[in-house]
């Protein structure tokens, strides 16, 4: 079996050493940059299979990081490592399409958990991806091939969370979804984060796909439950 391959961008020598001691003692192929640019250099090289990106590094941040790698690669995983507290920080990583977060002191236990799940879902087998044709998804037209939503003749691209989640929705029309099924559908039964993330994520997708992500027509709130696809006329 393949062994994947995971880059630690961590601007401390101290968790930075630790964390690829304890990635490579786990069977991973480990690569390590100690602040952006060179974290970026190493993303563009490809043949990654996630990355753990610090939010805080000199020079490029890791948001300016995972922005660039957003741009050129929507499908490799990233997980953000932030050693801050305020939600505006998580969502900041979520909206340049950060699929996790873990947030600093975390224990091994945890970060490991995080990263197999991350992985499951980002790495399916072969046999288990689904061949889907381009469909209408409200006013808009997904692409799954390329990961893309058309809005007006205009591509936008989607994360592999956001694809998931309007395919999960595209199966249930009407459904009203709980936040767990969600969750289940597109980051898998072993994920520990909460419901925040997801909420997180449906505005971001909001802003790509409807016309008005502040009176939303298509994703709809169920309040204390989770949410509903309206397809339209």
């Amino acid at each position: 079996m393949k062994r994947r391959r995971i880059l630690v961008a961590e601007d401390d020598a101290n968790i930075r050493t630790g964390l690829v001691d304890v990635l490579e003692s786990e069977g991973y192929d480990v690569l390590a940059a100690n602040e952006g640019a060179s974290a970026l250099a190493l993303a563009k090289q490809g043949g990654l299979d996630l990355i753990l990106l610090d939010v805080m590094m000199p020079g490029l941040s890791g948001y300016d990081v995972c922005r660039e790698i957003r741009r050129r690669d929507a499908r490799v995983p990233v997980i953000m490592l932030t050693a801050k507290g305020e939600e505006i920080d998580k969502v900041v990583g979520l909206e340049l399409g950060a699929d996790d977060y873990v947030t600093k002191p975390f224990g091994v236990r945890e970060l490991l958990a995080r990263i197999t799940a991350v992985l499951r879902r980002s790495h399916p087998t072969e046999e288990s991806v689904p061949v889907t044709e381009p469909f209408a998804f409200g006013v808009v037209r997904i692409d799954p091939s390329r990961m893309e939503a058309v809005v007006g003749g205009q591509a936008i691209a989607l994360t592999p969370r956001e694809l998931k989640l309007v395919q999960h929705f595209h199966a249930h029309p009407g459904e009203a979804l709980s936040r767990d099924a969600l969750l289940n559908a597109a980051w898998g039964i072993d994920y520990l984060g909460t419901t925040r993330t997801l909420d997180q994520h449906m505005a971001q997708l909001r802003k790509k796909i409807e016309p008005d992500p502040a009176h939303p027509r298509t994703l709809l709130t169920v309040h204390g439950h989770g949410y509903r696809y309206e397809p339209g006329e």
